[in-house]
């Protein structure tokens, strides 16, 4: 009978590639049980500002581009929160029970896609900067990329910040939006743009042709 032949794996990077930071499955665990028994959680939080203690209702685990989210009510907030699950540490259980509410949008994916303020934080890039764009928060935040971050400025307008491994990559990202952009940062950003118009405007050639 003939050996099997020994054989080697390589590793490469994709840089489209968004990891997250991997999830405690006891944490999930004990997140899972709240939700399913309708128990208050309290939870320490980190990675957004300072520390925190939060009470939540939890209603939902949602998982999307790679990393797990909880839908929660806030009482002592009268908010609801999407929030990063790895960035949360729940305490030890309350045994206080509390009624379920309708999730914002009637879908908690929809809810934890359109939320701009869910713990996000920039992914580590060769290239990274931000551009004020002409789109309301909460729809940039439904198609920004992984391992990037929308910040809130007015209600047609918000700030996105996002990583690439080249300016001319970051900026291209920003185009996608098909949205009027301002404030580039930082400098290297609105370069790229400079430069990514003049190749365009070579490869179109003349108006008319």
């Amino acid at each position: 009978m003939t050996e099997p032949t020994a054989f080697r794996v390589s590793a490469a990077r994709n840089y489209w590639e968004f990891p997250a930071t991997p999830i405690d499955a006891e944490v999930i665990g004990v997140i899972g049980a709240a939700i399913s028994r309708r128990h208050v959680l309290r939870a320490d939080r980190t990675g957004e500002g300072e520390p925190a203690t939060l009470t939540l209702e939890p209603h939902h685990l949602v998982v999307w581009a790679g990393r797990w989210y909880l839908v929660a009510f806030e009482p002592e907030a009268d908010r609801w929160r999407a929030m990063r699950v790895d960035r949360l540490t729940p305490r030890m259980p309350t045994g206080r029970t509390f009624d379920r509410r309708p999730v914002p949008h009637g879908d908690p994916a929809t809810f934890v896609m359109t939320t701009y303020d869910r713990g996000d934080t920039p992914a580590e890039w060769p290239c990274r900067g931000s551009a004020l764009l002409a789109l309301p928060a909460s729809l940039v935040a439904r198609f920004a990329p992984g391992g990037s971050t929308v910040e809130y400025v007015t209600d047609s307008t918000c700030r996105l910040t996002l990583g690439a491994w080249s300016w001319a990559g970051l900026a291209g990202l920003l185009l996608t939006f098909d949205a009027d952009l301002t404030e580039t940062e930082p400098a290297e950003v609105g370069q790229a743009l400079h430069a990514l118009r003049a190749r365009i405007d070579r490869g179109i050639g003349p108006a008319g042709c």
